[in-house]
């Protein structure tokens, strides 16, 4: 197909705003030019790409999968020029950086000591589930993410740095605290606060209970770990949660660790990004960073 970048910046101009008049006037140009540019690129790719939806314009399925290359085609010649740029001798470059709400415990260490070496890096970061992570590295929205081991068939690269035990936590006051030792088959009617079942932290916890022959009870569900503690402050059952989560807790004697048979879970952190992508300095530089230096400048918290 002979389709020019013009054209893919229409398409996408015009997706964003929902309207030919605001993709106009984003893009400095004519009403008349815009839809003369649709009409040439609907005519070159041999389908209509919009369709009227009340008073907005949205795209059909072809247009649609244009907009996915649109978008990585947009993505590689912005990471192309970053690179150039650098080979001009610039001292920065920028990172997308998307994490698990877990990993914001810590990473935030991580990235500050990058930025004292880097200190012109710009770095966008968003956190979001497990799902979330796995569509922004997947659809090339983000240069890589932190998370837990990622899952497969989906051309993903994962890098473990880090060791990332799950442990029990109960309130100070919960019986089983005084209880030594504590065999899994004491948990087996304990209501646990549990993250949402697309969580990577649900997903090994039910797996490791399945290994065992028991079944996990969720007497709550939440999206947070956050609010995992406070549930399990407040008494409402026990939680298993990642142990750089609860630092401060153990310090203030809010949470406490149950010495658990087979606990803590073994897990790990993970750099994880699209098989096969290529990176500016900056973010090759970070992804070293964080293989070389992770484990010296953080400390998993005694319990």
């Amino acid at each position: 197909m002979n389709i020019s970048l013009k054209q893919l910046s229409i398409l996408e101009s015009i997706v964003e705003h929902q309207s030919y008049t605001a993709a106009s006037k984003a893009l400095f140009m004519t009403q008349p030019a815009i839809s003369m540019q649709v009409k040439k690129l609907e005519a070159e790719v041999g389908l209509p790409l919009f369709e009227r939806d009340g008073k907005y314009i949205v795209p059909t399925q072809a247009g649609e999968e244009l907009l996915f290359y649109a978008q990585s085609i947009r993505q590689q010649l912005e990471e192309a020029a970053e690179v150039i740029e650098e080979l001009k001798g610039l001292k920065r470059g920028k990172l997308h950086l998307t994490m698990a709400s877990t990993a914001n415990y810590f990473a935030p260490q991580l990235i500050a000591a990058f930025k004292h070496k880097y200190p012109k890096a710009e770095i966008t970061l968003d956190v979001t589930n497990r799902s979330g992570l796995v569509e922004a590295v997947e659809n090339n929205h983000t240069d890589m993410a932190i998370m837990g081991k990622p899952p497969s068939g989906h051309h993903l690269k994962g890098i473990p740095f880090m060791d990332n035990p799950l442990v029990v936590i109960a309130a100070p006051t919960h019986p089983l605290v005084h209880q030594q030792p504590i065999l899994l088959a004491d948990l087996a009617d304990e209501p646990f606060i549990v993250r949402e079942s697309a969580s990577g932290t649900r997903m090994a916890t039910e797996r490791f209970f399945n290994q065992h022959g028991l079944e996990l009870i969720a007497g709550m569900e939440m999206n947070r770990s956050e609010a995992i503690k406070q549930a399990v402050m407040a008494e409402l059952g026990l939680g298993i949660v990642s142990l750089h989560t609860i630092e401060m807790e153990l310090t203030l004697k809010r949470l406490v660790v149950l010495e658990v048979e087979d606990f803590p879970i073994k897990r790990q952190w993970h750099i994880v990004y699209r098989e096969g992508k290529r990176f500016a300095a900056i973010p090759e530089a970070f992804k070293s960073f964080v293989l070389e230096q992770a484990e010296s400048l953080l400390h998993i918290p005694d319990y």
